[in-house]
């Protein structure tokens, strides 16, 4: 099937004319520190026929797929498996001193949610694995079997913002004496058969648990933590960042993040603003924007969507310590 008809990248447009400026110039490099399925570089490829592409994922899978689709582009595109937190070794290790543009398309990929034997999707029943490097790392039948009813509702509350999470450690702790959860039709029918009716109305009771979990096994708000500031770190001036987030927790990390790059540092009072206090970014976009309604309309992956994106308007001067 072509992948077109499986894959349509989210706010596409927006990510084109919020990143064109910094590409246009030549020699320009970009770095899609989250690949996929590669519809986003694809297009980016196509836009702009001098641009070199760095793909950086951490999914075997994703990458072998985008290498088919990508290969028509030779060597302007270079594959990168990693976690997106690797972007500065992965940059370095191709060469490149800076790049003009970032971008990150955040959460779990249509590739992982479309493959039910991933575990990412409550919706079918799949082993619970929800690992997006299949080859490294614990699964969610793991941390299911083995986390204490502390560290369950830890996580639940944290990664998944779950009011009931008391409630449903209590209960896989409960069923799991049973034998391991193995599956996602098993933790569904545990979620499902401790939520009051009441709650169930007002969505599905698997949602928050299973993306706490996806979190969880993948460590993705640490990576989203030491991944921004180091993609910021490796643009060129005049250089762009955009990052599409698709949970608060992940939006309130970039949010932060750019808010220290476009603030200046200098101490309260200082009567003139000395040249290393200066922000080194200005912000493109006021706040975070959603998808238009046309696109909710067509794509439903992208109704969560905030995009947020940044511009480097100054190198980094380096402190006395540095120097």
């Amino acid at each position: 099937m072509d992948l077109r008809d499986i894959h349509t990248p989210v706010m596409l447009g927006r990510c084109l004319a919020l990143l064109g400026p910094a590409l246009s110039r030549e020699g320009a490099v970009l770095v899609d520190a989250t690949l996929g399925m590669g519809g986003h570089a694809e297009a980016f490829l196509e836009r702009f026929p001098d641009l070199r592409v760095i793909g950086l994922d951490r999914d075997r899978d994703a990458l072998r797929i985008a290498g088919e689709r990508l290969a028509r582009f030779g060597e302007r595109i270079v594959f990168v498996h990693t976690v997106y937190d690797g972007i500065a070794d992965a940059v370095r290790g191709v060469g490149a001193p800076a790049v003009d543009a970032v971008l990150f398309d955040l959460g779990v990929s249509s590739l992982q949610l479309d493959e039910a034997e991933r575990g990412f999707s409550y919706a079918r029943d799949a082993p619970l694995d929800m690992r997006m490097d299949q080859s490294t790392g614990i699964t969610a039948a793991d941390v299911l079997a083995t986390y204490g009813e502390g560290d369950l509702r830890r996580i639940f509350e944290r990664y998944g913002e779950e009011k009931l999470a008391g409630r449903y450690a209590r209960a896989i702790i409960s069923a799991r004496s049973d034998g391991r959860i193995e599956r996602s039709g098993r933790l569904v029918e545990i979620l499902v058969a401790a939520t009051p009716a009441g709650v169930q109305r007002a969505g599905h009771p698997a949602k928050r648990v299973f993306q706490a979990l996806r979190v969880e096994v993948n460590a993705e708000l640490a990576a989203v933590e030491r991944a921004i500031p180091a993609a910021l770190g490796v643009l060129a001036v005049g250089g762009r960042i955009v990052v599409l987030s698709y949970q608060s927790l992940e939006d309130r990390i970039v949010k932060r993040a750019f808010a220290d790059a476009t603030t200046s540092t200098a101490p309260a009072g200082l009567p003139v603003e000395l040249p290393e206090h200066a922000p080194r970014f200005r912000l493109l976009v006021k706040g975070a924007e959603l998808a238009s309604d046309e696109e909710r309309a067509t794509n439903s992956r992208s109704a969560p969507v905030r995009l947020r994106a940044a511009e480097r308007i100054r190198e980094d001067i380096p402190t006395k310590e540095a120097a």
